[in-house]
């Protein structure tokens, strides 16, 4: 069995390439339940919790599943809160196949999600790239939107400011057009696409900031309380999301959906690759991709790189 540890499973995962099996994955659709989670009760610390994504192709190919433990008493002991593989088996025989890092994996496919919908919704001459905030999946954007995009110059916001300037100096280093900033409405006013990676519980970038001709990717919010946008952004957008879960899970849509502010989805990621949904419409659309992610996409990154290691 193939074991790829957290840089080899990244350096398998080439953003063009990794694109277009995302791409193809939605457009085939597979067979994708609901993540399942499950508590697991501690003393003297918060309960952790068990998270399990499976998925197959249903040709007998490829499924597989990722498993995530998330406990946050680990702070504590100095240690990641969030600890994550993913196991690829053959469909036909049951055979495990290739075990990955499950931390690469998701955030390089989290990015190309983004980046697969920004093809669709963005301008297709955008060419600043706002990233609000310089964590891991931040970092992963500035790469995966310039492989679908015309991106030459990116701007970091991020509530410690030190962290923004780190990113800044890594992108600056591979001679990246990178600039931080402090004042994030103006950031918001001078981006074409607009990139958030929080775990925010209040809105951050609001509706009455954007302009014509933005495309706004929300990836943060994963629960009802969470919420990187307000309703007005959501009012003034044509709004999509990666799969039917974002309704249920994010409070950037689930939240203006109860207030009334959500009264139509333009469509998900399975729409816009399947060619059911029409993407961007005019220069002048505002359009906004909400998305918590998807077993589908680890599989499709699972497949990617697995193909990556047998071209080696």
């Amino acid at each position: 069995m193939l074991v790829l540890d957290s840089a080899a499973t990244a350096s398998a995962l080439d953003y063009p390439a990794l694109i277009a099996g995302l791409r193809e994955m939605f457009a085939a659709g597979v067979t994708a339940p609901l993540r399942h989670a499950h508590g697991l009760s501690r003393t003297g610390e918060p309960d952790a919790t068990l998270l399990m994504m499976p998925a197959w192709m249903g040709d007998g190919s490829h499924g597989g599943v990722k498993i995530v433990n998330v406990v946050p008493g680990n702070a504590a002991r100095g240690l990641a809160a969030v600890t994550a593989s993913y196991l690829l088996f053959d469909e036909t025989t049951g055979a495990h196949v290739a075990l990955f890092d499950g931390a690469a994996l998701t955030g390089r496919r989290t990015a190309a999600a983004s980046a697969l919908a920004g093809s669709y919704l963005a301008r297709a001459d955008a060419r600043t790239l706002l990233v609000v905030g310089a964590g891991h999946i931040g970092s992963e954007m500035p790469d995966a939107y310039r492989a679908v995009l015309p991106i030459d110059r990116v701007l970091v916001w991020n509530p410690t400011p030190a962290r923004a300037g780190r990113l800044v100096d890594h992108l600056r280093g591979r001679g990246i057009d990178a600039e931080a900033r402090s004042d994030l409405e103006a950031a918001v006013g001078e981006a074409d696409v607009i990139s958030c990676a929080t775990l925010s519980t209040a809105p951050l970038v609001r509706g009455d900031w954007l302009k014509p001709g933005q495309h706004l990717d929300l990836v943060g919010s994963f629960t009802p309380e969470m919420r990187e946008t307000d309703d007005r952004a959501v009012t003034r957008s044509r709004v999509f999301i990666d799969g039917p879960a974002a309704a249920i899970e994010s409070g950037d849509i689930k939240g203006p959906m109860a207030s009334g502010a959500l009264k139509e989805i333009a469509g998900t990621l399975y729409d816009l690759c399947g060619g059911r949904v029409e993407g961007r419409r005019s220069a002048a659309d505002v359009t906004m991709f909400k998305s918590v992610g998807l077993a589908v996409e680890d599989l499709a990154a699972a497949r990617v790189a697995l193909a990556a290691r047998r071209q080696d």
